[in-house]
């Protein structure tokens, strides 16, 4: 296992060093001059050249990335050209955000992914399982964007049941303000007992997390299936109907149990995409998260805050990924054995 863990974590560092590469280069590739940006638009090019002297921009580019690297190993990811902020205080101060909308839409996709699959395998060839094939490729194949406006039409236009956008109501600071603790509205209202903001919080995270969990639902849903219907198959399922038991406690106790292995691969995937797919999502409901300050530094040509949030999601990426395959390899040790 410690082998098996050295491999894994040694190809993940490899991946991230790779990506640092990569991203600087094309951040320089850009045809814009970061200095003047930084500046604004009636800079002069005295002040011009002053300012890329001290971010470093007249330095050759080796140099630069060795600069780079450094003062990212130190905490040190620049100053965002948009809020003249760090971009690592800028990402952490809204990252709560975005992981608060990731952790409602797996609360909802990962059980109902599972139990669409198995209802889909245990009623294959009938309704039920082509309803449900059909639900999963709308949800794998609708864009995140139309479908979040899809669902203001019909929830807050037409139904007015639920709010457009934004994670708490304008007035709810003069109602019933949270105080802020860890950056997470929902946990804050519990930790401070406001039964108001609490619910409100909820019912402004519905639609983006309904939004969200689209896509992982319809992956995680067909997943399921798929492997249940090849454990479905084996003689093991033969030998337990030969004696007798019952098909519901088959399907759901031991064709499911011997099938989660590869959903489990999908829901890592999934969980580490949500973090790059709120993007769309939180542009259509104004979800102050990294989504947002994502789409404003590329329309800013903000490369420093651009690296900075790509290197993050890289790193989420790889740490999600990582701790699948040693969660993986932990239940089977045949793969920690390959």
């Amino acid at each position: 296992m410690s082998r098996f863990l050295l491999r894994r974590i040694g190809g993940s560092a490899l991946v991230l060093l790779g990506l640092t590469v990569l991203t600087f280069i094309l951040a320089r590739l850009v045809p814009s001059n970061a200095a003047s940006t930084y500046i604004g638009p009636k800079a002069r090019p005295a002040d011009i050249a002053r300012v890329a002297h001290q971010l470093g921009l007249d330095q050759p580019l080796p140099i630069q990335y060795l600069t780079y690297m450094r003062q990212m190993l130190t905490g040190d990811w620049g100053i965002s050209i948009g809020t003249k902020r760090p971009v690592l205080e800028e990402i952490l101060s809204r990252l709560p955000a975005t992981l608060e909308l990731i952790a409602a839409a797996m609360l909802i996709a990962i059980p109902v992914g599972i139990l669409l699959g198995m209802l889909s395998a245990r009623w294959t060839g009938r309704p039920p399982d082509v309803v449900v094939r059909l639900g999963t490729l709308v949800g794998v194949s609708l864009p995140a964007f139309f479908l979040g406006m899809i669902l203001q039409v019909v929830f807050f236009r037409s139904l007015d049941v639920l709010p457009l956008a934004g994670r708490v109501d304008s007035d709810l600071r003069f109602v019933a303000p949270i105080t802020p603790l860890t950056g997470f509205l929902t946990l804050d209202a519990l930790l401070s007992l406001n039964a108001t903001a609490f619910v409100d919080v909820m019912w402004h995270l519905v639609l983006p997390a309904l939004t969200l969990a689209a896509y992982p639902i319809g992956l995680i849903a067909r997943m399921t299936r798929g492997s249940m219907l090849e454990s479905m198959g084996r003689d093991y399922i033969r030998t337990a109907r030969a004696y007798g038991i019952g098909e519901r406690r088959i399907v759901s106790r031991l064709a499911l149990r011997n099938a989660l292995l590869p959903v489990l691969t999908i829901i890592g995937l999934v969980l580490a995409y949500s973090l790059t797919g709120t993007f769309f999502v939180e542009i259509v409901f104004n979800w102050p998260g990294l989504g947002t300050f994502a789409v404003k530094s590329i329309l800013n040509v903000d490369y420093p805050a651009i690296m900075g949030i790509t290197l993050f999601g890289a790193a989420f990426y790889v740490l999600v990924n990582l701790a699948v395959d040693v969660l993986q390899g932990w239940l089977d040790p045949r793969i920690r054995l390959a």
